[in-house]
């Protein structure tokens, strides 16, 4: 799990257990002395390189994985109170709808409830809300609701796609789409002159991946119009929203919190515990001893409650641990990296590590997906320092996260009315001593997402 998971399924168990408690409860230390030290650069080192120091323990022998609270389950009846009759007596006014604040559904079953509908059209409206994603779009066939035993008698596909036109009518515009294409002709319809609306309508239809290239000759050559015209209509569809949903998204934005920090100790880069990170969890000594004195007969639950507690308490110090030894191993291997980069970086194998630390691959594997290290050059996560090697003519092997770092910093500093062509580039590593196939680069250039030469200096024009 990431920190923030963790720590959002330490919480549930302490609300559940009656032998843990938080710092805030009782007078533990702040952390246990091991992970202390861990946090402290002067011990870090001899600590988390030294596999015996891990805990012997395996967490597999623990209890099961911790449950999970379930999720509440909306009523889909239990729509905003703007019923027709609402409605059509004038109750509903601008206010219900500036009030909302909730997100996209909630602000499109306010706008359906200043429609005046028929009773069908508003379930069918709402019905049809309560099917689109996040972003707006209706990936859900609208005609699964054809049948519906809550309508009498069953909508029919007709009725349905009335209901979807009434959807798509909505604001944000481009609203209940299936696709993109159907997404941007919405939003077309909007266009106040209308020669400009028809000649976007047809290059929608139809011509798309030439407006992503920027392709206007060849525009020019299938729609039969002028530069001009087709330009004004490019320049509105690019104005267009492709999501609009998320306008009124509701997800908030999540911060990343590093789990260790690098920081430079006697010359050597070290792998520092986060103390942030770190639950202030301890098993309540007390409580164990009522429990144990007053032990009278079958105790389940509560015995139950007692092993997942000493078992979290024990979690908790061989997860961190292990995240520093494995951040350690790393920082020792891309050292570097922190003075020059990406193209300080080596090739680096979970295996290796493995083999450092002293824990299986999948351990490694699993410690570095969703741990964040927190260096003077930024924060990373940590399995972006492993990176397959590539063999060079002369034998020496160089990381492929580098060769693309020097392919993004030749395409960085290329003249913008000359850009660099996948050949030039292959030449210019050559000149370098890294001797790669066109096609490499050309693949490393398209993992950069940037686009080829042509494309570029349209762009730069």
């Amino acid at each position: 799990m990431s920190s923030l998971d963790y720590a959002h399924e330490l919480n549930e168990a302490l609300a559940r257990n009656p032998f843990l408690e938080d710092e805030a409860d009782g007078d533990a230390p702040a952390l246990p002395p091991t992970l202390e030290a861990l946090a402290s650069p002067a011990l870090t080192t001899e600590i988390a390189t030294n596999k015996d120091d891990l805990p012997s323990h395996d967490v597999a022998d623990g209890l099961e994985t911790l449950t999970r609270a379930e999720e509440s389950v909306a009523d889909l009846n239990d729509w905003p109170d703007a019923s027709p009759a609402r409605v059509e007596s004038g109750s509903v006014t601008a206010v219900d709808m500036a009030s909302s604040t909730g997100g996209l559904a909630d602000h499109l079953h306010r706008q359906i409830g200043l429609r005046k509908l028929s009773q069908r059209q508003w379930a069918l409206a709402h019905a049809l809300v309560d099917l689109l994603e996040e972003d707006g779009y209706l990936r859900t066939d609208p005609e699964l609701l054809t049948g519906a035993e809550w309508l009498d008698p069953p909508a029919t596909a007709q009725e349905v796609q009335d209901a979807l036109g009434i959807v798509q009518s909505l604001d944000p515009v481009g609203i209940g789409a299936r696709s993109l294409q159907e997404c941007l002709l919405l939003q077309a319809r909007q266009i106040e002159d209308g020669s400009v609306a028809e000649l976007a309508t047809r290059i929608i239809s139809g011509h798309l991946k030439l407006v992503a290239n920027r392709d206007l000759p060849n525009l020019e050559r299938h729609l039969q119009a002028s530069q001009k015209d087709i330009e004004k209509a490019c320049s509105a569809i690019r104005s267009f929203d492709p999501k609009p949903g998320l306008q009124h998204s509701t997800e908030q934005v999540q911060y990343i919190v590093p789990d260790v920090i690098a920081r430079r100790h006697r010359g050597r880069w070290i792998a520092v515990l986060n103390p942030a990170v770190v639950p202030r969890m301890h098993v309540n000594r007390r409580l164990i001893e009522l429990y144990k004195s007053n032990k009278r007969g079958s105790c389940g639950r509560l015995t139950e409650h007692l092993a997942e507690a000493q078992w979290l308490t024990r979690n908790i110090e061989q997860r961190f641990c292990t995240i520093v030894a494995v951040a350690q191993a790393v920082l020792d291997r891309q050292r570097h990296f922190i003075d020059y980069g990406e193209m300080g970086l080596k090739p680096l194998s979970l295996s290796e590590i493995s083999a450092a630390v002293g824990v299986h691959q999948s351990t490694v594997s699993r410690v570095t997906c969703n741990k964040y290290i927190s260096t003077p050059v930024g924060m990373y996560e940590l399995k972006h320092f492993f990176s397959r090697a590539m063999v060079m003519p002369g034998g020496a092997e160089m990381s492929g996260k580098a060769i693309r770092s020097l392919l993004r910093d030749l395409i960085a500093e290329e003249p913008a009315n000359k850009p660099l062509t996948d050949s030039d580039i292959t030449k210019l590593l050559a000149r370098q001593g890294l001797k790669l196939a066109r096609r490499t680069v050309t693949k490393y250039r398209q993992a950069l997402h940037i686009a080829p030469a042509g494309l570029r200096k349209a762009q730069a024009a």
